[in-house]
Order: structure tokens, then C-alpha cells, then sequence
């Protein structure tokens, strides 16, 4: 016998192969970190406005003159189309910055600034109007009516501007009092019916929006009314000296500045909506019905009553927004166009701000400084505004859509959403 131990390989037998079982790793913090950044729902809104830049460019560059004319001859001097292409481009974002930042070819700082007060006093109106959306979406509701309730409120608050002669600051208060309760009131009405009777709240809204449309258009028509003395014109009177928002220019003594108070007063209502949705219990109970109103019921929550709620308060920030308009922009007089198409805007500014308040003031001071811009880039470079409005409903309709824009830049899926069930071929088979 010999001492060295050898085994037939042939006669050894291997153990039966099972499910191989491995320990899984866990992430590290930087992979969970880098995760969570390229899923977050903000990152596609970002993603969404480079998009929009992108396609903003390609429609300046196509429409520009100067390069349709090299474009003529790209293949004998292509370097003539590639600098009138850099310089269409370069021209018409410039030109959007100094109308709604900063331009530093005027006179003096205060003037160099200018824009960027304007850029403000568009977003005023925008940023009241998109709170008023943001916070029917987080309750599940949708306020189209906008438009009805910034009318409403715009003739509340304009009657009450020029109809009583009261100190400045109370008469200032009271006609934006007047203002928040017309909005709200117009949209109560949704709510009430939404909450008694079931009734869609989109389809109501959309059909107040016409009932104000005509009802403001009929009193502007009516002397006695709305309309201004002894003009035939559908044009309101000027609101008294009393009631209008005092502006920039006011305060400072400098410049000719059209920023006016309704911007403070949109800062507190950012606040203040921020406070009732994350502090408060009428904000949770606003969250619960948004997010299962069957479960809200059975926890003893009123569903009837907070959809109520919901667009009071909806209307009411509509209502200040329309305020805005008449107490510190329009203050000679409103048509039946005041709204300006604010009411349909907010919806954009509320779902680029991803109904959050903060987000939804951000995206409004976004939105400002496109309209601010897009007037100055339409003045100096002869781009059309319309290119504007193409990059903001390209906006919309990228973060209506996040799986095309996860699948477009290929982001991973957030944490917790349904994964998509794979089925093999020979599984396939066997069943």
C-alpha cells in the first residue's frame, strides 16, 4: 500500500447542482446617492427645460435669414453656415438674458437691472395662479377655471379700487380682500358641486370660464357697471391712487421700475401654502384625500368638505392673482383680457414645479423671465415670441411624460415603481 491517497475521478460522483444561491450586496452610499439623483422627478424637470432649449435653438436656426442664406452655399463655404448658426443661436439667448436678467449696455446699474424687475412682475400673476393649481393637484382635483376666477376677482377688486375712497393701505387690503373673495367664491361653486353632486370638476370649471368671460364682457359693456364713464369702450375705470400697489420705484425713489407689492404678497402666500401642506392638519388631511380619497373616508375624514376647501383656497390664490393685475399692473383700466392667459400658464408653471410651492415659485420666476425675454429678443433680433411659447409646451409635455424622458436619457426607474415582468423563452414554453 502506498501512503499517497488518490481518487479515481471517473467514480466520484458531483453533488447535484441546485439553485445557486449568492449573498447580495448591498449599495454603497454613493451608488444609493447617485440613484436617487437620476431618478428624482426634479432632475427630468431640468432635463425637460435643456430639451427645450435644444429644440428652441434648431427653430432659431432654421428661421434665421442669415443662415438660410449661407446654408445656400454650405458646401463651397461651410464655415460661413456654422458661424451664422453659432450666431443666431448666440444672438437671440443673449439678447433673451439681457431682457430678462441683466443688460449691461444700458446706463447706470438701476437701468442695467430693469429686466430683471420685469421678469419679476411676470411672475407675480403666474406664481399666485400656479399655487392655486398645485394645491387643487396635490388634494386630486384639477383647476382649469383659472381664467374665470382671475376675471371674477379682477372685477371684484377693481370695483372696490375705484368705488371707495379710503387711506392707502387699508384700501389696498380691502380691495385685494375683494379680490380673494371672488376667486374663491367662483371656485367654490366647482367645489360645492364637485362635492353634493359628483360633477367633474374640469368640465365645471371650463364652463364658468365662459359664464365669467361673458358675464365680466357684459358688465364692461354697461354703463353704470364696470364700464368707464363716458367712453363706449369695454374698458374699466383706473383705480384710484389709494388702491394701487405701490411699485419699486415708489419705494426707492429711483428708476421707472413696474415691480410692485403683489410680488411680497406672493412670497407670503408661497410661504403660507408651503405651511398649510407640510405643518399643518389641514394639509394632511388635504395630502390623504390626494392620495387615496376611499382611505381618507374610511379614517374618518370629510372628502366633501376638504374638495371644498381645496378650491376656495384655489380660488382665492387665483383671486390674488388677479389682484396683481389690476391693483399693479392694469391700473388704468381692464378689458375682458386681463387674464392674459395666466389661468391656462399656471398649469404649466404648477407641473414644471411638481405642484411643490416652492417649486411652483421658481418655475413661475422661470416663466417670467421667458415671457420679460422673449419680448426684448423678439425687439432686437426679430425672433418671433412664439418660439417662446414652443419651449414652454415642450416643457409641459416632456414632464407629463417621465418614462419618455427615462427612456430618452436613459434614467433608472425610481424606488418602489413597478418593474416590468420578464418572461423567458423556455418558461414560455413550459407553461
Amino acid at each position: 500500500m502506498s501512503d499517497d491517497k488518490t481518487v479515481d475521478d471517473t467514480t466520484v460522483q458531483a453533488p447535484a447542482a441546485g439553485p445557486q444561491q449568492t449573498a447580495e450586496v448591498p449599495p454603497s452610499a454613493s451608488s444609493r446617492f447617485l440613484r436617487e439623483m437620476l431618478s428624482s422627478s426634479w432632475l427630468i424637470s431640468l432635463l425637460a427645460i435643456v430639451v427645450a432649449i435644444l429644440v428652441g435653438s434648431l427653430l432659431v436656426v432654421v428661421t434665421d435669414p442669415a443662415v438660410q442664406k449661407a446654408a445656400g452655399y454650405f458646401f463651397a463655404r461651410p464655415g460661413d453656415t456654422i458661424a451664422a448658426i453659432f450666431e443666431a443661436i448666440g444672438g437671440a439667448y443673449a439678447s433673451l438674458f439681457q431682457g430678462a436678467v441683466f443688460n449691461p449696455k444700458r446706463d447706470g446699474f438701476v437701468n442695467q437691472i430693469k429686466p430683471l424687475t420685469e421678469s419679476l412682475t411676470f411672475a407675480t400673476p403666474l406664481i399666485a395662479a400656479g399655487l392655486g393649481v398645485a394645491l387643487t393637484f396635490r388634494v386630486g382635483l384639477f383647476n382649469i377655471g383659472g381664467r374665470g376666477q382671475i376675471l371674477i376677482a379682477a372685477a371684484c377688486a377693481g370695483w372696490v379700487s375705484w368705488s371707495f375712497d379710503l387711506p392707502a393701505p387699508v384700501h389696498i387690503l380691502f380691495a385685494t380682500v375683494a379680490g380673494l373673495v371672488g376667486g374663491a367664491i367662483w371656485a367654490g361653486i366647482v367645489g360645492v358641486l364637485k362635492a353634493r353632486t359628483g360633477a367633474h370638476e374640469v368640465i365645471v370649471t371650463i364652463m364658468l370660464n365662459y359664464v365669467a368671460f361673458y358675464l365680466v364682457a357684459f358688465l364692461l359693456k354697461t354703463p353704470g357697471a364696470l364700464q368707464a364713464p363716458g367712453t363706449t369702450q369695454n374698458k374699466s375705470p383706473g383705480a384710484n391712487a389709494s388702491a394701487v400697489y405701490p411699485t419699486l420705484s415708489d419705494l426707492l425713489g429711483v428708476g421707472a421700475f413696474r415691480l410692485h407689492l403683489g410680488f411680497i404678497f406672493v412670497i407670503l402666500a408661497t410661504i403660507l401654502v408651503w405651511y398649510l401642506f407640510n405643518r399643518s392638519s389641514l394639509g394632511f388631511r388635504f395630502r390623504a384625500v390626494g392620495e387615496n380619497p376611499h382611505a381618507a373616508r374610511t379614517a374618518g375624514i370629510s372628502v366633501p368638505s376638504v374638495y371644498i376647501l381645496a378650491m376656495v383656497f384655489s380660488g382665492a390664490l387665483m383671486g390674488l392673482a388677479g389682484s396683481s393685475q389690476v391693483l399693479g399692473t392694469t391700473t388704468t383700466g381692464f378689458s375682458d383680457g386681463v387674464d392674459a392667459g395666466i389661468g391656462f400658464d399656471a398649469i404649466t408653471v404648477a407641473l414644471l414645479g411638481r405642484s411643490r410651492p416652492w417649486g411652483v415659485f421658481f418655475a413661475g420666476l422661470l416663466f417670467g423671465a421667458l415671457k420679460a425675454g422673449g419680448y426684448t429678443m423678439q425687439a432686437s433680433q426679430g425672433i418671433p415670441i412664439d418660439i417662446v411659447f414652443v419651449m414652454q409646451s415642450i416643457i409641459v409635455l416632456l414632464i407629463a411624460a417621465p418614462p419618455l424622458m427615462r427612456m430618452i436619457f436613459r434614467l433608472p426607474a425610481p424606488e418602489g415603481s413597478p418593474k416590468p415582468v420578464r418572461i423567458s423563452a423556455q418558461k414560455a414554453v413550459t407553461k
